[in-house]
């Protein structure tokens, strides 16, 4: 009889690993690995996964890249948000997981596969983005997830894959790293204990500069332009060079406490020196450059925009909306933002743009007014505050 094809979508990680060698040691499926590439893999990565897939029983392996069209489709829309969940994380695995998963589930339709897998565990929230997307745009393709169907701890996946011959530096994998180009997530021991917290060696990226460097970010209707000057045409790549400078000192480490899709609370550490730049940068030129009442519903939109990317409902079409309503906010967000960057740490400086508001000669605040005359706010105070006026003198005459 044939063997029947199972894509598996593969970052080659311990619960990936596991998978791969499982679904076809042990249970026969001829196994096709496809790594959907986010941004977060070098040449030589790619290469390494890519062998380690073969050694694992992977009749093909496939590279994906789909970093482009998640930068246009995802983190274009993120940075015109302002979007940090809980204030905190940019978001960089949850919305990651969403095009993964496109990538992931057209290629098995492409191949003609029986089933399509993945690593995901029944505790986590990349169960849902997979199992979500998957079902809704190929219901016809059954999934298959070993991980969460055995209920197995990493010390399991570990031992199961040293009896089974494969050898690898088993001490990385105590950590689930995932790196993209929004921001790196960092999972596993620590994490799992409300009270600690990571330490250095954790992170990937160490501490490499003590001074200090000025970085100016130029955006372009929201979009970034310029990084120190040179200008860009590819986001992508310019988002990179962001990180490069920024990475290098150790900024954008973090810890996110927060709601899952499931129900429990989470917590995850990060770093995302690129995103927390530039989303904080693009924030301070749009406060200078927004009126008060589009800053606040640009506010409201991109705060349901980043749940529902968190939450697996990126093909909802609400969102496209959302879109719409973010992308025509940033018709006048042009202009440069000086960051100083130190260890661990980075200031806003300042803006400089054609659009700041603040250029406009109608005063100057707490300074001069131009506008107006000392009679004109006087009148302005008085009826602004007759409705509180009102209710007071109704208290009051009721003996309240």
């Amino acid at each position: 009889m044939k063997k029947q094809k199972v894509v598996l979508a593969y970052s080659g990680g311990l619960d990936t690993s596991f998978c791969a060698m499982y679904l076809s040691k042990e249970l026969g499926y001829e196994v096709y690995t496809a790594l959907a590439n986010t941004g977060g893999f070098t040449p030589h990565d790619l290469q390494l996964v890519e062998e380690r897939a073969y050694r694992l029983g992977a009749v093909k392996h496939v590279n994906l890249d789909i970093t482009q069209d998640y930068y246009e489709k995802s983190i274009k829309y993120m940075i015109f948000g302002n979007v940090l969940r809980n204030g905190t994380y940019p978001i960089s695995v949850s919305s990651e997981r969403i095009f993964q998963a496109i990538a992931i589930i057209n290629y098995a339709k492409s191949i003609g596969a029986d089933y399509v897998a993945h690593g995901s565990t029944g505790a986590g929230n990349d169960q849902v983005r997979f199992d979500l997307t998957f079902d809704v745009l190929a219901p016809e393709i059954e999934i298959l997830t070993p991980t969460r169907d055995l209920t197995l701890t990493r010390e399991y996946e570990i031992n199961y894959l040293k009896e089974n011959g494969f050898e690898a530096d088993f001490a990385k994998m105590e950590y689930s790293i995932n790196k993209g180009l929004w921001g790196t997530s960092i999972g596993g021991k620590e994490t799992l204990k409300s009270e600690q917290t990571l330490p250095e060696e954790a992170y990937p990226s160490p501490l490499q500069e003590t001074g200090e460097e000025t970085l100016t970010i130029s955006f372009t209707e929201g979009e970034i332009a310029a990084v120190n000057g040179q200008k860009y045409e590819d986001k992508v790549k310019a988002i990179q060079e962001i990180e490069r400078i920024a990475s290098r000192y150790a900024i954008g480490r973090d810890m996110h406490i927060g709601d899952t899709i499931i129900g429990i609370k989470g917590r995850v550490g990060f770093e995302a020196a690129a995103p927390l730049v530039i989303i904080h940068a693009h924030k301070m030129l749009e406060k200078h450059t927004l009126t008060k009442w589009q800053q606040y519903w640009k506010d409201q939109i991109g705060t349901w925009y980043g749940m529902f990317l968190h939450e697996a409902q990126y093909l909802e079409p609400v969102m496209r909306d959302m879109e719409a309503f973010l992308e025509s906010s940033q018709h006048n967000v042009t202009g440069a933002v000086i960051i100083r960057l130190h260890p661990y740490r980075y200031t806003l400086v300042g803006v400089e743009s054609d659009f700041d508001l603040m250029k406009a000669d109608f005063g100057e605040y707490g300074e001069v007014n131009k506008a107006w005359s000392a009679e004109d706010a006087k009148g302005f105070t008085k009826i602004l505050g007759m409705p509180t006026k009102i209710y007071h003198s109704v208290q009051k005459k009721n003996g309240k």
